[in-house]
């Protein structure tokens, strides 16, 4: 339980000491420095992600970093294990991306303000117009440069054992055109989920599966291609 306090504590102390880095990304962004503006924010997230996961005790081991494109935006497919995997993979595959994220993160404030400068995509499910909406913006997001996650069971599977693609998710991909990188965590739901969300140290592996190119996918059936996508990475998290 101490360490569950102490972490909660020091993720929103932190949060708000980002705050003068938030102002500085802002007037960036007004002035039109995109490539500085870009770096602050990678820097800034991955070094919160890190010591965020460093401060449960865990241990994160990425393989298959080499899968990842080396330029290019590109969509990340991964299993959603635990609230753990967003600082996952921000911290741990030193790439900037983005996140598809859901409509209720926007009222907490300042995460909520550097998701929209990271070009996160806010989805409401219940909202059938939105959610395409917010399908179309991410698309345009990632054709100008964003690399984006999406995890397409759609919810936390707080296991080993996944739960169905939503084929809807790989419509983003498809838009935009862009290589799909299937990633497979696993034992993320170890540090919360699995101690009735108490934090506790935890041994996680992230494998980065072989790219998938637009050519290779772009004609299939989204739902027969979400089957073969989740079935990659149901093997990895299984092994």
């Amino acid at each position: 339980m101490f360490r569950t306090i102490i972490w909660f504590t020091y993720f929103w102390i932190y949060l708000i000491f980002t705050y003068p880095a938030l102002l500085k990304v802002k007037k960036m962004h007004k002035a039109g420095h995109k490539e500085e503006m870009e770096q602050l924010i990678f820097k800034t997230a991955r070094n919160w992600a890190q010591k965020l996961v460093k401060l449960t005790g865990s241990t994160v081991e990425v393989k298959g970093k080499e899968n990842l494109p080396e330029q290019g935006p590109f969509v990340i497919v991964s299993n959603h294990q635990g609230n753990f995997d967003i600082p996952i993979l921000l911290g741990y595959l030193e790439r900037p991306i983005g996140f598809i994220s859901k409509v209720e993160v926007k009222k907490l404030p300042i995460i909520r303000d550097w998701m929209v400068y990271m070009n996160c995509v806010f989805l409401d499910r219940k909202d059938r117009r939105q959610a395409i909406k917010a399908i179309n913006e991410g698309a345009k997001n990632i054709k100008n440069g964003t690399s984006i996650v999406i995890f397409p069971e759609g919810t936390r599977s707080k296991g080993m054992d996944m739960n169905l693609f939503k084929a809807g998710s790989f419509k983003l991909a498809q838009k935009a055109e862009v290589p799909i990188v299937p990633v497979a965590i696993k034992g993320s739901f170890k540090i919360m989920e699995q101690n009735g969300n108490r934090i506790k140290p935890a041994k996680v592996t992230v494998t980065v599966l072989p790219n998938i190119q637009p050519e290779d996918y772009i004609d299939k059936d989204l739902k027969v291609f979400a089957e073969e996508v989740h079935e990659m990475i149901q093997q990895k998290v299984s092994q």
